[in-house]
């Protein structure tokens, strides 16, 4: 069913505020998915703060050129896309498309937009397999913790030796 011009235009403004709100974009193939499954994904996503939207390729490049970004070629978006538009955190929404598309191979990335730059399906697949913020936030607190750890090892080390020598010579004396 073809799309009324008031209609048309609807759809380009919720696409621009979105571009206008996302941290990063991805394109993703999903045709093949039962409806169940194509709402299954968009619970996920709009639990983790990012969202899913499907409109007309045309619509989606005219919005990206209003608002300044990188316009994605007409062969680069193969048959029906998807928009993944990831508000709070850039990876969320990308992460959560590559974890569900594990156990539904139709869902795959065609490609994305990140800081005002094209990405290829290559470069979307990596923004999806990028540890998490908390994870990131994790390692880098286990990695200022560990130096510390290990000083305080060798600095007790010493003084463990010491007081067992102590005690060991205590022990022969009691005998």
């Amino acid at each position: 069913m073809a799309l009324t011009k008031a209609q048309k235009t609807i759809q380009l403004k919720e696409l621009r505020d979105k571009l206008k709100s996302s941290q990063s974009v991805v394109f993703a193939n999903y045709i093949g998915l039962k409806v169940a499954e194509v709402s299954d994904l968009r619970r996920k996503l709009k639990a983790a703060g990012a969202e899913m939207k499907v409109a007309k390729k045309t619509l989606m490049r005219i919005a990206a050129k209003e608002e300044g970004l990188p316009v994605p070629e007409e062969n680069g978006l193969p048959g029906p896309v998807a928009c993944i538009f990831s508000i709070a955190d850039p990876i969320v929404g990308p992460q959560i498309a590559f974890a569900f598309s594990k156990d539904h191979p139709q869902v795959s990335f065609v490609g994305g937009l990140f800081e005002k730059k094209l990405l290829t399906k290559a470069d979307a697949m990596a923004l999806a397999t990028i540890p998490g913020r908390q994870v990131l936030l994790a390692t880098f607190a286990g990695m200022l913790r560990s130096p510390l750890r290990s000083f305080a090892s060798i600095i007790n080390s010493p003084l463990t030796g010491f007081a067992r020598a102590l005690s060991e010579k205590a022990n022969k004396q009691q005998v």
